[in-house]
Formats: C-alpha cells, structure tokens, sequence
C-alpha cells in the first residue's frame, strides 16, 4: 500500500507534466508543414521532383488547410469563395514560399463586378478584387519569429512586437501572395471594433521598381478573438494627388538634364556627383508630399469607408 502511494507520488508530476507539454493544434498543423518542407526539400536537392512529386506537394497542402480549417473554425462570407490555404507552396525555392499561415477567402468577384478568370480590354485578365486571411494568434505569433532574419543580411526584417509589425510594409509582401512589394502610401482612420485589441489600415500600392503614383488597394490588420486577419482589395476610385506627381517629375527631369550635361561633359564628374541622387530626391519629396495632401482628397475619404467595410467582413461583424 505504501508503495503504491510512493508510485502515485512519483507519477503524479510526471502526468501532469506531460499533460502541460500536450501538444496543441497549432503545435501539429507546424510539425507536421515543417515535416513536408523537409521532405520536399530533400526531393528537390536530390534533383527527383516531378508530377507525381508535385501532386504529393499538392496534398500536403491539402492537408494543411484542413488542420487550420478544424483550428480556426471560420464561417463563409458572403461574397467570397471557399476557403483556401494562404500557403501558395512548400517548395523552399519557389516564389511565394514562407506566406503567412492562415486560411484565405478571394472575393468571387473582380473589380466593377467583372466575373474572375474574364480578359479585360487592357489583356490582363480579371482577379479576385478582395482578400482575407485569417490565423490564430499563436500562429501569427510564431510566424513573426520565423521571419525575423527572413531577408538578407542589410535589409529590414519584420519587428517582433505586433503593433509595430502590422506597420511594417514588409510584413504584407511577405504574408501575401505577390511578385511585387506592397507599399505604404498612408495610414487610414478606421475605427477599432469592440471585439478587436488591435486595428491598422493604409493605403496601398504595389511596386516592382520606383515608387507608384497611385494607391489603388487598401489594407487592414485586425486582432480580434484570439485570432489575426489581414484583409486586402482594389479600391475605387485610386488616391491621386496630381500636385506631388509633379515634384517628382520635376525631380526626374532635373535628373535627366543632369545625366545629359554629365555625357556632354557641360558639367565635371564632381559637379554631378555633388547633385546627389535626384531620382530619390524626388521620389521621397513625392512621399512627403503624398501623406501631407492625401486626405484632402475625396478619393481618400472613399477609401477609408471601403477599408471599414473590407475589416468589418473580415472579422464577421
């Protein structure tokens, strides 16, 4: 009798240590995604991906979304499709690879309710003209620490505090799908709701090169019930404010006349030099110009509602 509440006693910290260290559904849906990024990385180092292979990638994925879908529980809305995983690949090379853990709904519908999949007159064809992603805390949590070196050595990593990164640019070219950075052109007034400890939203443009001249999409990050969205979308009409373009044409063209005078040898290297880098200077006067006159556009009161309306859908209010 003794021995056995000696033995009760020995076990007991060990049960409910064990209990303590259960694994939870977020710790199984990352086991088992860094489970197949492995495999999937030693198939492809190993010079063996083919169709059969990249059908196995595919059911991982599959498998994947139904994890996040038992975890976050998320209802459809109306006006979206089904439920996606935000995960475009598991493939460590590809473009897209390291996207936000999450569940993504694409609106069924493009921008002026063009049908998903038509050509436009322009030849692009038409794509979803909203977005929303949804992941739990902890999942948003743990994301960030994986991408706190994310980029090259010199280049700015996503901050570890949370309000601080749902206002770092690169945190959206990194959760989302894209092949171009997202920009930041200003920050937008949306209103918090009750539900939410957290709210962001901007204005928003896409870039591959310089600065763009217009914001056409917004974006918001909500933190509401234990769980994080980033909501995204074409807005209408793009925010333009035509004065600040002109700065910065002026800019380039001083830039151009500079570059001329160089070649011509009107002007000494030193000379040329002393000018300093034009095309930045008129890119950053653009910026400045940009936060400064933005709001006083009709266009930016506009964008702001549709951003509301984008984070009240994401969140189910």
């Amino acid at each position: 009798m003794h021995f056995i509440f000696r033995l009760a006693l020995v076990l007991s910290p060990i049960l409910v240590l064990s209990h303590a260290h259960a694994a939870s559904p977020e710790d199984r849906y990352i086991a088992a995604r860094d489970a197949a990024i492995a495999k999937f990385a030693k198939l492809s180092s190993d010079n063996k991906i083919n169709e059969a292979v990249d059908k196995a990638e595919a059911a991982a994925r599959d498998g994947l979304k139904a994890q996040l879908a038992a975890i976050l529980s998320e209802p459809a809305r109306p006006g979206f499709g089904p439920a996606q995983l935000n995960l475009d690949t598991l493939y460590k090379g590809d473009m897209g690879f390291g996207m936000l853990d999450g569940l993504r709904f694409d609106a069924d519908r493009g921008r002026d309710g063009a049908k998903i999949g038509e050509k436009r007159a322009d030849g692009s064809f038409v794509e979803p003209k909203a977005h929303i992603i949804v992941t739990t805390d902890a999942l948003f949590t743990r994301w960030l620490q994986e991408h706190k070196a994310w980029w090259d050595k010199g280049s700015k990593n996503v901050p570890q505090q949370i309000d601080a990164a749902v206002k770092f640019e690169g945190l959206y070219t990194q959760a989302i799908s894209t092949d171009a950075a997202v920009v930041n052109f200003n920050d937008l007034p949306v209103a918090k709701p009750a539900s939410a400890t957290l709210t962001y939203g901007f204005l928003a443009g896409r870039t591959q090169d310089s600065f763009p001249e217009a914001a056409d999409e917004v974006f918001v990050a909500v933190l509401a019930n234990g769980k994080f969205y980033i909501a995204y979308g074409e807005i209408e009409p793009t925010v333009k404010v035509p004065a600040c373009t002109t700065i910065r044409t002026d800019y380039n063209k001083k830039a151009d006349e500079a570059a001329e005078k160089l070649e011509r040898k009107q002007i000494t290297r030193k000379a040329y030099d002393k000018l300093g880098d034009l095309r930045q200077q008129g890119e950053d006067a653009f910026k400045r110009c940009f936060v400064q006159h933005a709001p006083e556009q009709p266009a930016f009161a506009e964008a702001a509602k549709q951003a509301q309306a984008l984070l009240e859908t994401a969140i189910g209010k």
